[in-house]
């Protein structure tokens, strides 16, 4: 009989956003650029020589630990809480490394997806993969476009990766084109700051359609729920930190609550840095759709950027 995985919050990640391979893709991107049969022999005697070697963590590490932790929690015979699959375009022999890595670190991570140099994106309902972390731009686009599942393109690992609180899972999410659709952000865009708080504050009755990332959040509101916890103390913490300020606030608090979810926290910032308070709450990562907030906020926590749609206005105007 099938694992029914139904209940479990299934994590997709990239060996390279869950170690730092920076070295070896650098090196493999110089020499495809020159001969591209050459480049992979390169490659591959490159991860040979080194497949004992240590790797750093990547950007998706701190968040992966503090996810399979929650395991713990889990009841005898129950369907896990968390998975979490591997996924790269190493074939099996240059992906070694990474195995003896996840072992090394005693990760409890069984299930992994290697393909030899074709995407990964094809496999990730076979995987019944709720949220895909990769560095690979072109992958997280064909995943965002096809609505497979919530997609970041993590950013480079902050400094401090791991300066990020045990025993919980913390998660922070902007609010429009990420939880929420973008037609909101499309207003401020086309009309203004006064057309946008003015359209939210007349429309505070009527949710906000689901963004990319709507279904994670009401994935991880009922992993909250199965664990022996009240959803005030559970030691998943999410928050949303967004440029809004009133009058355009209690359309988000009324939409949560239609949609049944409970976010410990919220920060309307009104135009503040968002990297401040991301500071303040230390996520084990930031998703947001801007490189405006990410560019300051992926030096201090880990972050990844959630794509537009390749048919979104606001895909096309920053393609300009």
């Amino acid at each position: 009989m099938a694992l029914d995985l139904t209940e479990t919050l299934v994590i997709g990640i990239t060996a390279t956003a869950l170690f730092d391979l920076s070295e070896a893709d650098e090196l493999f991107r110089i020499n495809f650029e020159q001969d591209k049969e050459q480049a992979v022999i390169a490659y591959r005697q490159y991860m040979l020589e080194r497949e004992n070697d240590k790797l750093e963590s990547g950007t998706g590490m701190p968040l992966i630990k503090a996810l399979l932790a929650l395991n713990a929690h889990q009841k005898t015979d129950a369907t896990p809480l968390v998975e979490v699959v591997v996924m790269s375009r190493n074939s099996p022999e240059t992906g070694v490394r990474v195995f003896n890595n996840i072992r090394r670190l005693g990760l409890p991570i069984t299930r992994h997806a290697f393909t030899g140099g074709e995407s990964v994106v094809d496999y990730l309902e076979a995987f019944d993969v709720d949220l895909f972390l990769t560095t690979n731009i072109s992958d997280a686009q064909k995943v965002i476009d096809g609505g497979k599942c919530a997609a970041a393109v993590v950013k480079a690992p902050p400094e401090d990766l791991e300066n990020t609180p045990e025993g919980q899972v913390r998660i922070a999410f902007d609010g429009d084109a990420v939880l929420f659709d973008e037609s909101s952000e499309l207003v401020f865009k086309s009309q203004g700051l006064d057309a946008f708080q003015e359209t939210e504050d007349s429309n505070q009755d009527v949710p906000m359609a689901e963004g990319p990332y709507a279904t994670l959040l009401t994935k991880l509101a009922k992993l909250q729920k199965r664990l022996p916890f009240g959803v005030e103390l559970s030691p998943i913490r999410m928050a949303i930190v967004t440029a809004r300020n009133a009058p355009a606030e209690m359309r988000v608090i009324k939409t949560l609550r239609h949609w049944g979810v409970y976010v410990n926290e919220v920060f309307f910032l009104g135009g503040l840095d968002k990297a401040k308070i991301l500071k303040a709450f230390k996520p084990h990562i930031f998703f947001d759709d801007q490189d405006l907030h990410l560019e300051h906020a992926s030096k201090i926590v880990p972050a990844g950027k959630v794509p537009y749609k390749s048919s979104s206005p606001l895909h096309k105007k920053i393609a300009k």
